[in-house]
């Protein structure tokens, strides 16, 4: 096992946000799961399609990115009830996490991965999983859609919104630069925040560029899309096919000027129990969650962090 294509892999850098799946046993998953040291990677395992899926640490954009999903139809979702004059007691069973590992007993065997967020509801002791959030940074659809498809089929979630934002080839990487000082250092890095701030606000969804590198390249497209388990008896391995989908950037410019702010089907019912909600008329209330400046304010603060962050990777202290 020691030479196994999966430990072969996982021995290998990866770059930040990377994905790769490898047909592997459970044997294989559960040995290398033991004796490597990740270093920040994490490791989905399979077992209807036995392959396990290396990931590797998230980068600025997309961490943010499905935080700032989470928060924003979270607060859609209580702005409502308030306004309904639901009770304090109810909105407080609402809950959101990220980045939560689940295992699922399959007639397959055990399958173990975790979604980017979610949003519960607690009532009674009893959590139920209403909303799943993936985001994919310049991720095949297909994979994006499968992971989701998993919260919705495998985990019977009400609803799962995607967001893949896909960048622009960079072109020519630069190599790794190295100073004398930590002074050297640190004058280069702040030289390059400024620069990178600056066209940042003339170029909200990118390319920003610093001495002669792009270091975040203009986003070709952005789309968010909704999916829904219509079919309980679909199995776990479905994959769902969007129940409506949104080009919202596209070659750098917004595009999503006619998306409905609630997605065209996000409602109250979808966040919170319809049991737990005595009037069926607000159970249908639209979620507003989406609105243009929010979603260029902070997708243009994620891409300029994760430009910046990599130009601190490529930039170290000779160590003498």
């Amino acid at each position: 096992m020691e030479q196994s294509a999966l430990m072969s892999v996982m021995r290998r850098p990866l770059s930040p946000d990377a994905r790769l799946e490898v047909p592997t046993t459970w044997e294989e998953y559960e040995y290398a799961q033991e004796h490597l040291d990740n270093e920040g990677n994490k490791l989905w395992y399979d077992s209807s399609s036995k392959i396990a899926t290396v990931v590797a640490a998230p980068t600025p954009l997309h961490s943010d990115m499905v935080g700032e999903l989470m928060v924003s139809l979270s607060k859609a979702c209580d702005e409502v009830m308030r306004r309904g004059g639901i009770s304090e007691t109810i909105r407080d069973g609402l809950t959101h996490s990220t980045d939560t590992t689940k295992r699922s007993n399959t007639d397959d065997g055990l399958t173990i991965r975790e979604w980017d967020g979610a949003i519960s509801y607690a009532f009674n002791g009893d959590e139920t999983l209403m909303v799943a959030f993936e985001v994919g940074v310049s991720q095949t659809s297909k994979s994006l859609r499968a992971a989701i498809s998993w919260c919705v089929c495998a985990l019977q979630c009400r609803l799962g919104i995607a967001m893949n934002i896909i960048e622009h080839d960079r072109g020519e990487r630069p190599t790794v630069q190295y100073y004398t000082t930590s002074q050297e250092q640190s004058a280069a890095l702040q030289q390059a925040r400024d620069r990178l701030r600056l066209q940042s606000l003339q170029h909200p969804f990118g390319p920003l560029e610093w001495n002669g590198f792009t270091w975040f390249g203009k986003l070709r497209k952005v789309i968010i899309e909704t999916f829904r388990n219509d079919d309980l008896n679909y199995p776990a391995g479905t994959i769902l096919e969007p129940s409506h989908s949104f080009v919202i950037v596209r070659h750098g410019r917004f595009t999503g000027q006619d998306v409905p702010p609630n997605l065209r089907e996000v409602v109250l019912g979808d966040c919170v129990p319809s049991h737990v909600l005595s009037d069926d008329e607000i159970v249908t209330t639209p979620l507003d969650f989406f609105r243009r400046s929010w979603f260029e304010a902070k997708i243009r603060g994620a891409i300029l962090k994760t430009a910046i962050e990599r130009v601190e990777d490529n930039r170290r202290i000779v160590m003498h």
